[in-house]
């Protein structure tokens, strides 16, 4: 009996409750791709092609855990943030073009997700009828404050508390939406068969989507919320579950369940060109009814209420890596950049145009920059002076899969703003020289570990 009851425990139930304790740093990672960029891109790429781009969501889990996953084998094997292993193996000068990479990537997300997050919050009020709280500027002050305060005072386990709850919260939202919408299976099939939709836009809607998975932020946070469980090479087994549970079931299933719903319902009832939030939440109409509304605004809220705390970290872990700082908020410097971005986040209750535009935008602009962290970790994972244990050939094989696409649809999106950008468009213009940038920085990387490969080949 003893043993039977030892044997249950093992593989039973309490094994089952004793990994789901543990889980959090993908989980982290999860609540930011799950974020209301991800989520507007989805209901914009069902709403503008209907099932065509299916094949882009379903690829995007799959290649979203391949990275994370390939980010958590380098975290493992290093023990050390991202930042201190490439200024160890491959000099201060990549390091600083990370850093500069994901900063950039992180600081745009920040500034366009507090404008979702105020603009959501001074709507919800206002259609509750309290007019004079209904400013967007003064709620992002608000949220700036809040998260300040937050996050400095309770540093990392508040922000993956909270976003284990609300992701789950916005994932069952979706889901039940999904078992009542009229989701065509024939016309769902064909979206698997990979094709780009012809019109002005698809390219920026895929990588988008993309984007919301295979992001530089996701890629250079795993590391860091890792040491933060101090989690070592003896938590491979749970780092593989964080990985494959909260990327390719939770962020999957999030992923297709707003798609479907978006391409079911959306299509004829929203105007692509000018879907706000009110327009989406009819996506919700045929499980919430009159309701929808006040559903959709309240997974909006929640899903950047989520994102916002997980991605302000971003930034501070990889400065207080590159400087040598304590990654907690114990040490003042850590804390004061934690603070810093915060608080800075207000900037973009002030922003001018769409956030549901923008959103898309900057999911696509991130993707831009992350073939550059890619690189990288591939770079270090077949390095044995960097990891006792280098890359398979399947784990290379997925990780260069992934590389391909993430530059094939991000070249696709560059190449769509060109038109914009030789008229003089500022944004197009910045999008462009990034990509330029970015690209001799992932063939100088190349380069830099081809030479040092040669030279510990001769010495």
């Amino acid at each position: 009996m003893g043993t039977e009851t030892r044997s249950s425990d093992r593989w039973g139930i309490g094994r089952v409750i004793g990994y789901l304790e543990r889980l959090g740093p993908t989980w982290l990672a999860g609540a930011i791709a799950a974020g209301p960029a991800t989520m507007v891109s989805l209901l914009v790429a069902g709403a503008s092609f209907g099932y065509t781009l299916l094949w882009v969501v379903v690829l995007s889990a799959i290649l979203g855990t391949v990275g994370q996953y390939l980010a958590m084998r380098l975290g493992l094997l290093t023990e050390a943030g991202i930042v201190a292993v490439v200024e160890d193996r491959l000099g201060s000068g990549w390091a600083w073009v990370l850093v500069i990479d994901a900063v950039l990537a992180a600081g745009l997300a920040q500034l366009v997700i507090m404008k979702t997050l105020a603009e959501v919050s001074a709507t919800i009020v206002g259609t509750a009828g309290v007019a004079a709280l209904a400013d967007p500027r003064l709620w992002g002050v608000a949220w700036a404050l809040v998260l300040a305060l937050g996050l400095a005072g309770g540093g990392y386990r508040v922000a993956e508390l909270g976003a284990k709850l609300l992701v789950s919260l916005v994932v069952l939202a979706f889901v039940a939406s999904a078992f009542v919408v009229p989701i065509d299976p024939i016309e769902a099939a064909a979206g698997l068969v990979p094709s780009m939709p012809a019109d002005v836009g698809g390219a920026v809607v895929a990588a988008g989507v993309l984007g919301g998975a295979v992001h530089i932020t996701l890629l250079t946070m795993q590391s860091y919320t890792m040491r933060a469980r101090g989690w070592t090479e003896r938590d491979r087994g749970i780092a593989r579950f964080d990985v494959v549970s909260s990327m390719l079931v939770a962020f999957g299933i999030f992923s297709l369940a707003i798609f479907l719903v978006a391409a079911s319902v959306l299509p004829g009832v929203a105007d692509p060109a000018t879907i706000d939030e009110i327009q989406a939440a009819r996506a919700l109409g045929p499980i919430a009814g009159e309701h929808a509304t006040w559903l959709f605004l309240l997974g909006l809220w929640g899903a950047a209420v989520s994102t916002l705390g997980g991605n302000t970290i971003v930034p501070p872990y990889l400065l207080a890596d590159k400087f040598g700082w304590e990654q907690s908020v114990d040490d003042p410097r850590y804390r004061g950049a934690l603070v810093a971005v915060a608080l800075a986040s207000a900037v973009g209750a002030f922003l001018e145009g769409a956030f549901f535009e923008l959103l898309v935008l900057v999911l696509a602009f991130g993707l831009v920059g992350t073939p550059f962290a890619l690189a990288a970790i591939l770079v270090l994972l077949n390095d044995r002076d960097a990891v006792g244990e280098t890359n398979s050939l399947l784990e290379n094989v997925g990780g260069l899969a992934l590389f391909a696409v993430a530059v094939v649809l991000a070249v696709e999106f560059v190449l769509e703003e060109l038109p914009a950008a030789s008229a003089g468009d500022p944004t197009a213009l910045f999008v462009v020289a990034f990509a330029a940038a970015m690209s001799l920085a992932i063939l100088g990387l190349v380069g830099t570990a081809v030479r040092g490969r040669l030279r510990a080949r001769s010495g």
